[in-house]
C-alpha cells in the first residue's frame, strides 16, 4: 500500500462532472469525506465513484461525518448536494434505476436533519475538529501545514487561562474519549477496506494499494503503520493539514488521550455505583453541600499533602506521580492551570490513589479489607448523601448484625471541633446514640471496632488528596472533594446538578429526583426550589400536582410516602394540602399528612380512587413483610404463616364502602401490576372463601389488564 491519503474514489472526476453537467461547484473537502467514507464502507465503485445506498448514506451522515469532518455552516449545508449529485452521477452511469435512485434520495432527506444536529452536538467534538475550528476562526490557512504548525506553537504559548475554552458542558475527558472512539472506528473501517482489496478486488481497481504491505518482512507491522499514516492523512484532509502528526507529537499535551486522564477509570467505577443504585445515569444525585469558588480550587489543591508531594517529586509517591503527569504536563497545570484544569488534576490524583488503595488490599483477606477494595464506593456514597458528613461507626455497622433505623442511616453526623488523629470507636453510650440502638454491649462495640478502623484507615489515606476529611468518628467530602467527585461523575454524564441547576428544574423533574435523596437533603432541596419561586401556595401546589402526575404515570417507582415525608420536613403549608384533598391520586396521602399534624381534614373529600392507591401501597408493603418473615422463619421451628397482609386487608375492608367485594376491584383499578401479587396472596391464603374467590376474580382481571398494557407497549415500540 503506497503511502497516500487519496484513495481511489474518483473525486476529481466527480467534482469536474458536477461543475460541467450541473453547473455546481461542490465543496471539495466534504465531497472528499463523503466519497472516501462510502468507499471505505464497501460501496460499489464500478460507476467510477462510490455508489450510495440508503444504508451507507445513513451510516456516513449520522455516524462518520459528525466525528471526522470539520465543516463550515455552508459546507455542512452542502453535504446533501454532494450526495444528491453523487446519486445522479451513478444513475447517469447506468448503475441506478429510478426506484433505487429515489430510495437513495429519500434516505438523504431523512438523514440530513440528524446529521446537522449531530454535527453541532458538542459531545461529537474531537480534538482535530476543535483545533480546526479555532484555526479557521483565527483566519489560518488550514491547508498549509506551516501555518497550522505556527498557530499551534502560538496557542501553546498562550497562558492557559486565556485559551479558548471547550464549549459547555464538555470536559477534556469527553473530547479525549470521542477522539479515541473516532480513531478506532476509522481504523477498523480502513482494515475492512484493505481486506476487501486483498480478498476480492473491485473491477474499478483497488481502493488502497496493498503492494508494500504484502511484500514487507513483517506484514502485520507494516499494515498497522500504513493504516495509521492513512488515518492521519485522512484526518488532515478533513480538518487541517499536519494537525494529526502535531497533536500526536510536539503538541500532544493539547490533545490528551484517555491514557493521559487517569480519572476516566474512576468515572467508570462511579458510573457502576450509580447504575447499581439508580438504574440509569440520568437519575440525579443531590447537589453537594459546599463547592469551592474558582479562586479557591488551586489554594485547596496545593495545600493538600499528596498533591504537594507529587509536585515536589517525592520518591515515596513516584508511582502515583507518573500516573498523574509529574514530571510532565501536570507541572504546567499545577503552576498555571485554570480552575477546571486544577479540578481535573485533583481528580487524577484521587483516581490514582483509589487504584493504589485497591491494589494494596487482599481480595482473599479478612472482611474488613473490603473498604480498601471499595474506596470508590466510599467516595460515591459520601457524594450521594449530598456531601453531608457520615459516621465511621454507623457506616461500619452495616457489615455486622446491627441494623440502624432507616431514618437515622442517612442522617448527617456531627463534626466535632477537634479530635485526636488516631481513630477510636465511640464509647458505648455514644455508639448507641449514633446507631439508634439502645442497650448495646461491649461485645457489640468490639464487633463494630474492626470494620470501623478499616474504614477509618482508608478515609485517612484518601484525606491526603484534600478531597476527604475525618474528625473523630465523622468523615465526609471537603469542598474540593465535592468539586472533584462531581467532575468525575460528569465524565460519564451522571446527573450531578449544583444548587443553581436544581432550582431551574421544573416540578416534575424535581419530584422524580428528590424522592430518592436522604430526607434532610431532599427537604433542603425542596425548600430551595420553592423559595426560588416565592414559596407561595401556588408553588407548593405545583409540587403536589407533580407528585400526583408521577404516581399516576408510575405507581411502583414513585415513592409517595417518602415524597410526602420530604414535603412535610420542608414545611409545606396546610393550604396547598387542603386544596389537594380531592386529588384522585394523592388525596389520601394528603389527608394522612394533615391528620398527622393535627390539622382539620375532611376524609369525605378524598376520592375512593385515592384511598385505594394508598391502601394498595400499604398492602403491598405488608405483602413484602410477609415474604421476608417467611424467609426468615425457614431456619426456625415451624410457626404460623405470617398474616400481615390478611390482617391489613381485613381492617381496610371493614371501613370500605361495600366491604371486601368492592375493595378488591378498586385495588385492581388502582394499579393492576402491583395488585397482582397482593391478590394472588389473598387468593391462596385468606381464610374467608368469599374473599379468596373475589381475589381470584380480581386477579384474573388484573392479569388481563397487565397483558393488554404490555401488548400496547410492544406495539408502540415498533
Amino acid at each position: 500500500m503506497t503511502r497516500t491519503t487519496a484513495p481511489n474514489t474518483g473525486l476529481d472526476a466527480f467534482l469536474a462532472w458536477a461543475e460541467s453537467e450541473r453547473r455546481t461547484a461542490l465543496p471539495p473537502r466534504p465531497a472528499d469525506a463523503v466519497l472516501t467514507l462510502l468507499a471505505l464502507h464497501g460501496a460499489d465503485r464500478r460507476a467510477g465513484v462510490p455508489e450510495p445506498t440508503p444504508e451507507l448514506v445513513r451510516r456516513v451522515l449520522v455516524e462518520d461525518l459528525p466525528l471526522l469532518l470539520w465543516a463550515s455552516p455552508d459546507e455542512a449545508a452542502a453535504v446533501p448536494s454532494v450526495l444528491t449529485a453523487l446519486a445522479d452521477r451513478v444513475r447517469a452511469a447506468g448503475r441506478l434505476n429510478a426506484k433505487r435512485h429515489a430510495r437513495v434520495l429519500a434516505a438523504v432527506e431523512e438523514a440530513v436533519p440528524v446529521f446537522m444536529e449531530a454535527h453541532g452536538d458538542p459531545f461529537r467534538l474531537t480534538w482535530p475538529r476543535w483545533y480546526a475550528s479555532l484555526m479557521r476562526a483565527d483566519g489560518v490557512a488550514a491547508d498549509d501545514p506551516g501555518a497550522v504548525s505556527a498557530w499551534l506553537a502560538a496557542f501553546d504559548a498562550v497562558p492557559r487561562a486565556q485559551r479558548a475554552a471547550l464549549p459547555e458542558p464538555l470536559h477534556r475527558a469527553d473530547v479525549a474519549a470521542t477522539t479515541f472512539a473516532a480513531r478506532v472506528g476509522l481504523a477498523g473501517t480502513m482494515l475492512e477496506a484493505f481486506a476487501r482489496d486483498v480478498e476480492g478486488p473491485s473491477p474499478a481497481g483497488p481502493l488502497l494499494s496493498a503492494t508494500s504491505v504484502l511484500d514487507a518482512d513483517r506484514p502485520e507491522d507494516a499494515l498497522a503503520s500504513e493504516l495509521d499514516a492513512l488515518g492521519a492523512g485522512l484526518s488532515d484532509r478533513w480538518t487541517a493539514a499536519g494537525l494529526a502528526e502535531a497533536l500526536s507529537g510536539p503538541y500532544a499535551a493539547l490533545a490528551p488521550g484517555p491514557e493521559a486522564l487517569p480519572h476516566l477509570l474512576l468515572g467508570d467505577r462511579f458510573l457502576d455505583e450509580h447504575l447499581n443504585h439508580y438504574g440509569c445515569a440520568s437519575a440525579a444525585l443531590p447537589p453537594p453541600a459546599a463547592l469551592p469558588g474558582p479562586d479557591e480550587i488551586g489554594v485547596l489543591l496545593r495545600a493538600a499533602p499528596l498533591p504537594a508531594a507529587l509536585a515536589a517529586g517525592s520518591d515515596d509517591v513516584r508511582d502515583l506521580a507518573e500516573l498523574c503527569g509529574f514530571p510532565g504536563p501536570a507541572e504546567a497545570v499545577w503552576s498555571d492551570g485554570t480552575p477546571r484544569e486544577l479540578v481535573e488534576l485533583a481528580a487524577d490524583v484521587l483516581a490514582a490513589l483509589v487504584e493504589r488503595v485497591a491494589s494494596h488490599s487482599d481480595p482473599a483477606g479478612p472482611a474488613d479489607e473490603e473498604y480498601g477494595l471499595d474506596a470508590a464506593h466510599v467516595l460515591y456514597g459520601l457524594y450521594a448523601r449530598g456531601g453531608t458528613p457520615d459516621s465511621v461507626a454507623r457506616r461500619a455497622s452495616g457489615h455486622i448484625d446491627l441494623v440502624v433505623p432507616r431514618d437515622l442511616e442517612d442522617a448527617p453526623a456531627t463534626v466535632p471541633a477537634a479530635a485526636p488523629p488516631g481513630y477510636r470507636t465511640p464509647a458505648l453510650a455514644e455508639l448507641s446514640v449514633l446507631l439508634g440502638i439502645p442497650g448495646l454491649t461491649e461485645d457489640d462495640r468490639s464487633a463494630v471496632d474492626g470494620p470501623a478502623r478499616a474504614l477509618a484507615a482508608v478515609v485517612d489515606e484518601l484525606a491526603g488528596t484534600g478531597c476527604v476529611f475525618r474528625t473523630g468518628d465523622a468523615y465526609g467530602l471537603t469542598p474540593l472533594g465535592n468539586a472533584v467527585v462531581r467532575h468525575v461523575l460528569a465524565v460519564n454524564r451522571v446527573a450531578a446538578p449544583d444548587e443553581h441547576e436544581l432550582v431551574s428544574w421544573d416540578a416534575e423533574r424535581t419530584v422524580r429526583a428528590v424522592q430518592y435523596w436522604p430526607p434532610a437533603v431532599a427537604a433542603t432541596a425542596l425548600t430551595a426550589w420553592t423559595t426560588a419561586r416565592g414559596a407561595t401556595d401556588a408553588v407548593w401546589s405545583e409540587l403536589l400536582d407533580a407528585v400526583s402526575a408521577a404516581k399516576s404515570a408510575d405507581f411502583h417507582h414513585t415513592l409517595t410516602a417518602d415524597l410526602f415525608s420530604h414535603l412535610d420536613r420542608a414545611g409545606i403549608p396546610g393550604g396547598p394540602l387542603r386544596s389537594a384533598l380531592e386529588d384522585p391520586v394523592i388525596g389520601a396521602y394528603v389527608h394522612r399528612l394533615l391528620h398527622s399534624r393535627g390539622e382539620p381534614a375532611d376524609q369525605g373529600l378524598v376520592p375512593l380512587t385515592a384511598r385505594a392507591l394508598l391502601l394498595l401501597e400499604e398492602l403491598d408493603a405488608c405483602w413484602a413483610a410477609d415474604m421476608q418473615a417467611s424467609v426468615a422463619a425457614r431456619d426456625r421451628a415451624p410457626e404460623p404463616a405470617p398474616t400481615a397482609l390478611i390482617d391489613a386487608f381485613d381492617e381496610a375492608a371493614a371501613g370500605w364502602p361495600g366491604g371486601a367485594a368492592s375493595l378488591l376491584p378498586a385495588l385492581t383499578d388502582a394499579d393492576p401490576a402491583t395488585a397482582v401479587r397482593v391478590l394472588k396472596d389473598l387468593r391462596e391464603h385468606h381464610p374467608d372463601g368469599r374473599v379468596a374467590d373475589g381475589s381470584a376474580h380480581a386477579l384474573k382481571a388484573a392479569k388481563a389488564t397487565v397483558k393488554r398494557s404490555a401488548a400496547r407497549r410492544r406495539g408502540s415500540a415498533w
